[in-house]
């Protein structure tokens, strides 16, 4: 296939015709190569939560199937280094991203992602997992800001925005993968064919290098992007020196780009620790249930461990459901109402589905109601952030402030869940399943986000800033 280095845009069409009329061949390459690309992310990192808890009880040496407080606060210690290396990474390859290239950057972090995924299934004890999950981290959360600031510098001004809306939606495929790969190998490991399904996710983990790096070589980088390196480079431009690809102390030196990047963070903060500390631990919560079912049955602990990473699949398929159609929600909603409304009532309905959630969800069949509908207002907010952040800063320092709105907030976000671990086995354990209370406690992190959001700029029917 014939890919030209700097395709010129299809025009624009009238408003009432579908946005993707507006693509030419070059537009769908980018944007099936970025969503390929955040995919196989988001696999990797669900892939993670299916394998955190399985994985630390085997190397803890703990009974399978019945994780007590030591495995709850690794469980939570794994995934805090995990996120910690996720900030760390996102920020280096989102500089990298405005100084090297989008297209090269994004194969550096799947290259990374990938390999370290694979060498996770050599785990021989807690740390040296916790090792490897970091530098996998370092990976995963390089690819969001490339990605989106790459299909954002593409597209129109009208398209822009329903193709990262589809750009985020469709990450949830990749977590319904991820639930597909648990739900088979926990059908494999119940029935003995399998010793330890969570070293056998790792090892599928390998595959996005395979399927997405010769793809990559094919991508050019973005007109946008080779037009500020050239006003950069040429001195008659008269370009401010503090006017550079890349420039973190512009994030912060400008009055506009700060507010913007603080707003950013906050926001985001607001909605990883929602994620992260409480959301993708409604697997540990379904489990929680299903024990009370398994309880009684005379089953071998293989047999439980199987079982319990079966429906871990199943509750991450029905999260992820609701992920897909509430992204989708987001993406329409806010081309009718505005970033920031859209935003107002997605916060709302995080915390008041999650809290009831952790409070009420008791009953087999409710996995597949509260599950779906957290998943569906939980991750609303993500599309969010696709859409939004790319709209905030200029080419120059586009994926270096996505990078620092989605990942300097994660470092505190890497708190959140060690903190419902910390709730889980310290503060709430002498309440029956303590776990609920943590996890009702912790939903007050959605007020964040709401109280952001007056200082918010307005960016509907705006073109990028440049």
């Amino acid at each position: 296939m014939h890919l030209p280095h700097d395709p010129a845009p299809a025009p624009s069409l009238a408003g009432d015709a579908p946005w993707w009329r507006d693509l030419t061949g070059y537009q769908w390459f980018v944007f099936l190569v970025a969503t390929l690309g955040w995919l196989f992310d988001t696999m990797d990192q669900q892939l993670f939560n299916l394998a955190r808890v399985p994985a630390v009880s085997e190397l803890l040496g703990a009974t399978p199937g019945a994780p007590g407080g030591e495995v709850s606060f690794y469980a939570g210690v794994t995934t805090c280094i995990f996120m910690l290396g996720w900030a760390t990474g996102g920020i280096f390859f989102g500089i990298l991203g405005d100084k090297v290239g989008r297209a090269k950057t994004m194969m550096l972090t799947i290259l990374t992602y990938s390999a370290f995924t694979g060498l996770s299934a050599l785990s021989k004890g807690v740390w040296d997992f916790a090792a490897y999950r970091f530098l996998t981290g370092l990976g995963v959360g390089g690819q969001f800001a490339v990605g989106v600031s790459l299909v954002a510098e593409v597209m129109s001004d009208r398209a822009r925005p329903h193709a990262l809306g589809w750009l985020q939606a469709l990450s949830a495929v990749g977590n319904m993968m991820a639930a597909v790969i648990g739900i088979s190998l926990g059908k494999l490991q119940a029935a003995g064919y399998v010793a330890s399904s969570w070293r056998a996710m790792f090892l599928v983990g390998l595959l996005p290098s395979l399927l997405a790096i010769p793809v990559f070589l094919k991508l050019k980088e973005p007109e946008r992007w080779k037009a500020a390196v050239r006003k950069e480079d040429d001195p008659d431009l008269g370009t401010a020196p503090t006017r550079k690809l890349g420039s973190v102390a512009e994030l912060f030196t400008d009055p506009r780009w700060r507010r913007n990047t603080i707003v950013g963070m906050i926001l985001a903060f607001s909605g990883v620790v929602g994620l992260w500390g409480i959301g993708v631990f409604s697997n540990d919560l379904s489990q929680l249930v299903l024990r009370k079912h398994y309880r009684e049955a005379n089953l071998s602990p293989q047999e439980i461990s199987g079982k319990l990473t079966f429906w871990a699949g199943m509750t991450l398929l029905m999260f992820n459901a609701g992920a897909f159609f509430g992204i989708q929600g987001f993406a329409k909603i806010t081309q009718r109402i505005g970033r920031r409304p859209a935003f107002a009532i997605s916060f709302v309905l995080a915390g008041l589905s999650t809290a009831a959630s952790f409070w009420l969800l008791n009953e087999f069949w409710q996995i597949f109601v509260f599950v779906p509908l957290m998943g569906f207002c939980q991750l609303a907010l993500f599309g969010g952030y696709a859409i939004y952040f790319p709209e905030l800063f200029p080419t120059r320092l586009r994926s270096t402030g996505i990078s620092f709105c989605y990942n300097v907030g994660r470092f505190v976000a890497a708190s959140g869940p060690f903190a419902l671990g910390y709730l889980t086995s310290t503060v709430f354990a002498g309440r029956p399943e303590p776990m609920r209370y943590a996890g009702v406690a912790m939903c007050g992190v959605f007020i964040f986000g709401l109280l952001a959001l007056p200082f918010a700029p307005e960016t509907q029917g705006k073109p990028l800033p440049e």
